[in-house]
Parts: C-alpha cells; structure tokens; sequence
C-alpha cells in the first residue's frame, strides 16, 4: 500500500496532471500522471534518481526559448 506524502494538482488546456510524492515499502518515488480524453499515462521516477531527474528537466528547458504566450 502506497502512503501520499504530498500532492498537487494541474490543469494544463485539456489534461490534468497529478503529481504525487509517495513512499511504499520499497522506498520513496515521485508519481507523475498525466489524464487526457480519457486516458491516463503514469511515470514514477525513483527518490533516489530525482535530483538527476530535476537537473535534466532544468537543462533540456534551459536549452530553449520560452513558448509564446497566447494572446
């Protein structure tokens, strides 16, 4: 059984994220669900690999220009 730590909740034009960090009894993991038109797609990236995971985000984002924002 898994136990919520902390969560949130977005809303992104039409998906929903929740992002959920959770313990079990194998450790502690970061649980990403994404929900649209029905469906529901879920990565979990270990604790122990979220300082890397992090760092990648900021560097693949850091690498390109901002999104227009829409009018």
């Amino acid at each position: 059984m898994d136990n919520i730590i902390a969560a949130q909740e977005l809303q992104i034009e039409r998906k929903h994220f929740y992002i959920e960090y959770r313990e079990n009894d194998r450790g502690r993991f970061l649980r990403i669900t994404e929900e649209a038109h029905g469906r529901r797609n879920t990565i979990i990236v270990p604790s122990t690999g979220l300082e890397e995971f992090t760092a990648t985000l900021d560097e693949v984002l850091g690498s390109v220009a901002p999104a227009p924002t829409p009018a």
